[in-house]
Parts: structure tokens; sequence; C-alpha cells
């Protein structure tokens, strides 16, 4: 029977160390891949329905050069996560063109800390597209044009609304221009989001958009 010499590693075993520190860049892009996901910040495809859900309450920020969108509607109403209630101003767009738009989210991990989800897309003058957008925000800034906006109209009045909006206040417009989008928000939906020229990066420290 022969036996390794001291010091060599036997064949076939795995080196649990090194497999340590492959694993956790993995881990965290997983990790934060799933954020993404359920945020609705990468290009998946629902269904978008009027079923309230219960928000993480993390912020999302979103920028882009200039956002143009046909079918525009908004009101107020609350968002619930586990443990409070948002005031949040509920925009819906029928279909959307955002151009050179950035998205992000800073979480934090465990041993790693903050941590920057961050991904662009519709550079180039390829825009990304969403079509039936709705998003519910906090805050938002820019330059905004409307066409034919009506103010103060019953919100169970839009196209699709539905009786649970009665008597809330809303807005709407056949189309809108935002340049120098700036928005913070706890929500997006889409029946579908299409990101062209995708880039995602992870970085360490708090760096949005």
């Amino acid at each position: 029977m022969t036996f390794p010499e001291p010091g060599a590693r036997p064949e076939g075993h795995t080196r649990w160390s090194r497999l340590a520190w492959v694993m956790v860049p993995t881990l965290v892009v997983s990790a934060l891949l799933l954020v993404g996901i359920g945020s609705g910040i990468l290009p998946v495809s629902l269904a978008v329905t009027a079923q309230s859900m219960t928000i993480s309450g993390q912020n999302l920020e979103i920028t882009a050069d200039r956002l143009e969108g046909t079918g525009f509607t908004q009101y107020v109403a609350t968002d619930q996560s586990k443990s409070r209630t948002y005031p949040e101003a509920i925009a819906g767009i029928d279909s959307a063109d955002l151009y050179n738009l950035c998205q992000s989210m800073v979480v934090k991990l465990p041993v790693v800390g903050e941590t920057t989800l961050r991904i662009g897309a519709g550079g180039g003058g390829k825009p990304a597209h969403a079509d039936h957008l709705v998003v519910h925000t906090d805050d938002l800034g820019g330059d905004a044009v409307f066409h034919n906006i009506v103010i103060g109209q019953d919100a169970s009045t839009f196209k699709n609304g539905s009786g649970d909006l009665a008597g809330l206040f809303g807005q709407s417009a056949d189309t809108v221009r935002i340049d120098h989008l700036r928005q913070s928000t706890r929500e997006v939906k889409a029946a579908t989001f299409r990101l062209t020229g995708l880039h995602l990066s992870v970085k360490a420290g708090d760096k949005p958009c």
C-alpha cells in the first residue's frame, strides 16, 4: 500500500477554501439578480393586474435622458409593506420609450456590506421599451410636456380603470415626454420590458445612477 507524500493533495478531492472564494461572488450576483427580478428591473415579461402586492419598501433609482410615452394616467394611492404604508403616485403608460435608461438599487449583503446593482440600457439611439408600464413613485423630477391633459379626473373612469379607484384624484394625457428624468420608485410593473443593449454591473459601495 502506498501513501501520498506529506503535503500532497489527494486527487478527486475538493479544496474547500478555494471553492468558497469562487462561490462568494457567484452567490452575491445571484442574490442581487433575485432582488432585481423581484423589484421589476430586469427584462422579464409578466401580466399586469390590479391585484395589490406586499412591497419590500426599498427604493429603486431610475434615470433617463428622455421618456416618451402614449396613454398616460396617474393617481395617488398607497403601497403596503409588511411594516409600513407608503403614499405613492401611481403612473401608467400604455407604451413608453426610455433613452439612456439607468436603474440602480443599493442593498446590504452579509460580509460584503453595501452593494450596488446597476442596469443600463437604451443607449445609442435605440431606446428601452415598455408596454403597459406601471410605476409607483414618491419622487420624480425632469422637464415634462403633456398633450391633451385632463387634471382632476376620477381615476375609476380611466380606460381599463376599476371601481376600486372611485373618488381618487387622477390625471390623464394622450402623450407625455419627460427630459432629464430622475425618479425614485418602490414598485415597477410592465407587460413587457425590453432592455436594448443591456449592461448589468455589481459593485461594492453606494454607487447609484
